[in-house]
């Protein structure tokens, strides 16, 4: 809102000779660093008064767990407040709202990307967690299918909003953009045989797996102090990077990667994630006061998703989501290998930061590690664009 009222007085501002103050919000970098520095403000201002709520509300973790090795660890957190991902949510939104142009499609669909999924984390996490709901006999939580409907819908309408902001013909927002491939393609050719482009079809289909697996993922991963937190603040900041070179057709072209237009803006929403997830860890370290719940990870996840598709960089946020895949993948392996083999386990328990804890990490060292586990790999997957 800051910019477009920026934009509609700009003239006059200028002819008042007073529009030098104010010229620092053309700039979209300074604009991504303070939605970082204005959501970190506000998890960090709001945080106290909306734990002391959800305990009113009694929004509180129940401890309980299916795996007996774990219920001495979960029993700790019982009554924990959790569904603190609002907090999460709302900062990046109101950064957002605040510091981008609302005029660019891109910046709208990923708002819409975060208040669908927080919504339906929400619901879950209501569901789930409210004694008042439990004390009547209700559900535990929205069945599995419920939620992946929901995640698959949106999908599917991201992938098809997306795939229609090329011009008809094959472009660079219809490209898989694979490591090591020099992706881009000059304003004289708007086709590279060389290149592998997406149909309608495929593209769609591809857009709500990625999108579904990767929100899934990081919900997954959400289950020790600061965890999936951490790896979010990791990711966001080589986002931030990645949607600034997306939208430079300059610097795109100079490291031969897909120039998506007017994809820059969605560096205002990587750095409030970046800002707000570094504030929630203020108050969701160990111990932790509240937990960001399914409201907070499906959100992360699905938009870290959201903006590896927009800017044709699925297979380099895959390398830095390293983290969150894997730990999805141990259960997958977990449950798999558990039917096939009549009741025997691969991992002492799933997630696998599970399996790390019982085998004698305490949950510090699991949470230390994995984050430096997730920097070395967005490290890795950004120094992978100079080598083409």
């Amino acid at each position: 809102m800051l910019y477009l009222l920026l934009d509609q007085l700009r003239g006059r501002l200028i002819d008042n000779g007073v529009y030098s103050p104010f010229a620092v919000l053309d700039q979209l970098q300074f604009r991504a660093l303070a939605a970082a520095g204005l959501s970190f403000a506000i998890v960090i201002l709001l945080g106290k008064p909306t734990i002391r709520w959800l305990i009113r509300k009694k929004i509180g973790d129940s401890g309980m767990t299916d795996a007996a090795a774990l219920q001495q660890h979960t029993s700790s957190k019982a009554k924990t407040p959790t569904m603190g991902g609002i907090l999460i949510v709302g900062a990046i939104v109101a950064s957002t709202l605040l510091l981008a142009d609302l005029r660019v499609f891109y910046v709208k669909l990923g708002l819409v990307v975060l208040v669908w999924l927080a919504a339906l984390g929400g619901v879950d996490d209501w569901l789930k967690l409210t004694a008042a709901t439990r004390a009547a006999g209700s559900r535990q939580g929205l069945y599995a299918w419920e939620k992946l409907v929901f995640q698959l819908g949106l999908g599917l309408l991201v992938g098809w909003f997306l795939f229609h902001q090329g011009d008809g013909q094959p472009d660079l927002r219809h490209v898989l953009n694979l490591p090591f491939q020099k992706t881009y393609v000059g304003l004289d050719r708007a086709f590279n045989p060389s290149l592998i482009y997406f149909g309608v079809g495929t593209f769609v289909v591809w857009s709500t797996l990625y999108l579904a697996g990767l929100s899934n993922a990081a919900n997954i991963t959400d289950g020790m102090d600061g965890l999936a937190g951490g790896i979010s603040v990791a990711i966001s900041v080589g986002l931030f990077v990645l949607t600034l070179i997306a939208g430079d057709q300059g610097i795109a072209q100079h490291l031969l990667v897909p120039y998506i237009p007017e994809a820059g803006e969605l560096a205002v929403i990587a750095g409030a994630t970046a800002g707000s997830c570094v504030g929630f860890l203020w108050w969701n370290c160990s111990p932790a006061q509240v937990f960001m719940g399914d409201t907070g990870s499906l959100s992360l996840g699905g938009i870290i998703a959201y903006s590896a598709l927009a800017i044709r960089q699925e297979l380099v946020v895959l390398l830095m989501s390293g983290v969150f895949i894997f730990e999805i993948l141990s259960v997958i392996i977990q449950v798999g290998y558990f039917k096939y083999s009549g009741g025997k386990r691969v991992f002492r328990c799933a997630p696998f930061h599970h399996h790390l804890h019982i085998g004698g990490w305490t949950e510090q060292q699991v949470v230390a590690r994995l984050w430096i586990v997730s920097i070395i790999l967005v490290v890795v997957a950004l120094a992978s664009l100079k080598i083409r």
